[in-house]
């Protein structure tokens, strides 16, 4: 059966929630508000219907956008409903990342969909209470090759402290929120001195390959042993901290990344216990 939908649209463009879900329109709120998010595409719940059908009109609206973003796409999702204060589908809806060709990317999408309806992420619509049918958005953004990465909580949520809470780890930040490593931790006076520096054990990193896809490796002694954010990374990170504040009000969960010195917002949504 065809489904109607739209085209894909800038992300800085995606403002509706109900057609392009949570994560599409906050990281279009951050582009508008020149935050440091990368550039994207933001692709509404029906498109994605469409392509997970194999509807051909829908797939061939999508696959130019590569090119727009190559050499790598990550292809995300954005459900409706997904980050609310009282919910978060943190992990239960599927990235993929180093995505390197438009046909590898229609795939991704069309897997990012299927997860929306798996049997753990329906199980958690019913215990949090969210009504319906799963309805999924996709961002398909240019792939950040990070050398260093991971989250920052504007408010301790260990301790409920008025501070800045990091976790950070070599490689792909997939690797500190999927639990692959335990990340160094960093806190973080609200004024932006450092209070606590803990080295955690980073003896993997999640890295993209050549190929497509993202693989494990060791991490050599020397890193292992090291912070992997220095004092003038924090002071960044600080600075952006403050900044997504202004944005997006207090207690929020960033996802960051830096690459060739760049500091980027990969995430920003509110902190949920």
């Amino acid at each position: 059966m065809s489904v109607n939908f739209h085209s894909p649209v800038l992300l800085k463009d995606a403002i509706e929630e109900a057609q392009f879900g949570g994560k599409c329109v906050s990281l279009g709120f951050a582009l508008r508000a020149d935050l440091p998010a990368p550039q994207g595409y933001a692709l509404g719940v029906e498109l994605v219907s469409a392509i997970a059908g194999e509807e051909e009109p829908a797939i061939a609206s999508a696959l130019p956008l590569f090119a727009e973003l190559a050499p790598a796409v990550a292809v995300r999702s954005s459900a409706v409903g997904e980050d609310s204060v009282d919910a978060s589908f943190a992990g239960l809806h599927l990235t993929v990342l180093n995505v390197m060709d438009a046909e590898s990317m229609i795939t991704a999408i069309q897997q990012v969909h299927a997860s929306a309806f798996s049997a753990e992420a329906i199980a958690y619509r019913a215990k949090m209470g969210v009504q319906g049918e799963p309805a999924i958005a996709v961002v398909i953004q240019q792939q950040i090759l990070s050398e260093v990465a991971g989250v920052m909580f504007t408010k301790n949520p260990i301790t409920n402290a008025n501070e800045r809470y990091i976790e950070a780890s070599w490689g792909l930040g997939e690797a500190v929120v999927a639990g692959m490593v335990v990340p160094d931790s960093f806190r973080i006076s609200s004024e932006g001195s450092i209070l606590e520096q803990v080295l955690g054990d980073k003896d993997v990193e999640l890295v993209a390959t050549a190929h497509g896809e993202t693989r494990e490796q060791e991490v050599d002694e020397i890193r292992q042993n090291s912070l992997c954010l220095s004092e003038d990374q924090l002071d960044r990170l600080h600075g952006l901290a403050l900044n997504c504040e202004a944005v997006y009000g207090e207690h929020i969960d960033i996802e960051w990344a830096f690459h060739d010195g760049q500091l980027y917002l990969l995430q920003c949504r509110a902190i949920t216990m």
